[in-house]
């Protein structure tokens, strides 16, 4: 027996809105239907490479032209288009992560689309540390993780969890920072899967995994499929780009003030860094030059605008803000 495969093509779109990272949800999303990332198949006759397809997608759903864009992962796991009784062809689609800057005239289009932005951290609540340890952790999270990993090899009535065994474990102690191991900004995607595998996000529901979530209140907002999991592969990507390519400034206007861009950093890693630190290191790496203005946006004294370095890519292999793990 044939089953036929399609191949898609998924965009994780992320631009800096409101001092915060933000995801661009595709449009046609009705009210009380999960978030969807943009997404269309790929036609090798129209398409003579996948990214150029996707690029042809995103400006046909949305008005938005993209920049930067890197491929991310294939997703074909059994079940990401679950719909029971589906005999449709299974998806097995491309995901890519896309940066972009804000501008006016992109905003128009995408309000006459349709598409829109939220908050990457909507999604993905615990892994904003910005104002300190996200309380989701504690109070939900890490208790259930515990009850999970003590219930060794219990099997619920879908025979799911046949074993947290030792592996769980181990994977849950490096990825959520437990007993003394200390967190690393760079496992979006590890803690999702493990989320995911203990049947504490709605998306192990929708994919018929179990009959209810291990949680009284959802834990961040579910997206269609498997979209969440396309979106934390693009997060744990970006955050460790940033550290080794100068990507960031795929995110900031031509001009900027050192202040904003260290405001954009801590947004995409979901944590704070020092500031005098983060300084010298921009400016002992080269990173940015002085453009001899001045902003008055800060509330405050004047601050300098500084614009991208370009020259740096032919001078250095690795020209990023390596700021560290954790």
């Amino acid at each position: 027996m044939n089953n036929p495969i399609e191949i898609g093509l998924n965009a994780a779109i992320i631009a800096m809105v409101q001092d915060s990272p933000a995801i661009l949800r595709a449009p046609g999303t009705e009210k009380d239907v999960p978030d969807a990332l943009p997404f269309g198949p790929f036609d090798p006759v129209e398409h003579r490479t996948m990214e150029r397809g996707l690029r042809q997608w995103v400006k046909e759903q949305t008005g938005l032209r993209l920049g930067y864009v890197e491929q991310l992962y294939t997703f074909g796991d059994r079940g990401r288009h679950r719909i029971i009784g589906d005999d449709n062809p299974h998806v097995v689609s491309v995901g890519y992560l896309a940066l972009t800057r804000l501008k006016e005239d992109q905003d128009i289009k995408l309000k006459e689309s349709g598409a829109s932005w939220r908050p990457v951290y909507d999604f993905l609540p615990w892994e904003d540390w910005r104002t300190g340890r996200p309380e989701i952790l504690d109070d939900v999270i890490i208790p259930i993780l515990r009850d999970a990993i003590s219930e060794k090899g219990s099997v619920t009535e879908h025979g799911i969890y046949a074993a947290f065994d030792q592996s769980f474990r181990n994977r849950a102690r490096i990825a959520f920072g437990l007993e003394g191991v200390s967190w690393d900004d760079e496992r979006v995607l590890e803690r999702y899967e493990l989320l995911y595998s203990a049947g504490m996000v709605e998306e192990a529901v929708a994919d018929n995994r179990m009959k209810q979530t291990r949680v009284d209140t959802p834990l961040g907002s579910r997206m269609v499929h498997d979209h969440r999991r396309i979106l934390a592969t693009a997060l744990a990507r970006l955050r460790s780009k940033i550290k080794y390519r100068p990507v960031i400034f795929e995110l900031m206007p031509e001009e900027f003030t050192l202040l904003a861009l260290q405001q954009t950093v801590e947004s995409i890693l979901g944590k704070a860094v020092h500031k005098q630190n983060f300084r010298r290191l921009v400016e002992s790496n080269e990173l940015v030059e002085p453009t001899g203005k001045t902003s008055q946006s800060t509330g405050g004294r004047p601050a300098a605008l500084f614009r991208f370095r370009r020259e740096i890519m032919a001078e250095r292999p690795a020209p990023g803000l390596r700021l560290g793990r954790g």
